[in-house]
């Protein structure tokens, strides 16, 4: 996974453009009304939803592709940005918050508990998730060689897990559940295409 990532940040730079998703000027405002000031971002790219977070709050992006960093690292100066895996903790101190959009169901059931586990661990006690993920609303769903239940190699060499309501509920058990909801993405690339999906997004809060 990480191969193909790096090979297409490579290849295609700022992939989804330079605008955050919308699901982030909502999960701000949330944090916000929470007194958050410190944000972790798993999965953080070349920055494109960090840097919407910085004015705010201190950021920490955390992410595995080497020329996504350097995107990363030129479009958003004001987040600090760590070389490693979201599977894995990587700060010393807990933050407020955890924003991780679209990398959820990028993973097998295991590294999916780790992810979550992850965030968990450097969250502090009271802290907020927010996690966005494909929805098994979402066309792309079915297609493809079943891996796993509602995982599914929906492209060639690309695979994704399809969440339902219940089954992202199921995820994050143990926390305290706030609102879950579904939404269309609409992602803009920089030659002018277009691709929509259905997301779901959970908000959750650290016992």
């Amino acid at each position: 996974m990480t191969t193909y990532w790096s090979q297409r940040f490579a290849r295609e730079g700022m992939i989804w453009g330079s605008q955050p998703s919308p699901s982030a000027e909502w999960a701000k405002k949330r944090f916000l009304e929470a007194g958050v000031s410190s944000i972790l971002v798993p999965g953080a790219g070349y920055g494109r939803n960090t840097k919407g977070f910085a004015s705010e709050f201190t950021v920490y992006g955390v992410e595995l592709s080497e020329p996504a960093l350097e995107l990363a690292a030129e479009w958003d100066p004001e987040t600090t940005f760590i070389a490693g895996s979201a599977l894995e903790q990587q700060l010393q101190q807990p933050v407020d918050a955890v924003y991780c959009y679209d990398v959820l169901h990028l993973f097998l059931a295991d590294d999916r508990r780790r992810l979550i586990e992850a965030s968990l661990g450097q969250v502090r006690s009271g802290g907020l998730l927010y996690f966005t993920s494909f929805s098994d609303e979402d066309s792309h769903n079915g297609y493809g060689m079943e891996l796993e239940p509602g995982t599914f190699e929906y492209k060639v060499d690309k695979y994704a897990h399809f969440f339902s309501d219940a089954d992202l509920r199921a995820h994050f058990a143990g926390t305290e559940i706030l609102e879950t909801g579904s939404f269309t993405e609409v992602l803009h690339s920089p030659e002018g295409g277009t691709h929509e999906y259905i997301l779901r997004y959970i908000l959750a809060r650290k016992p």
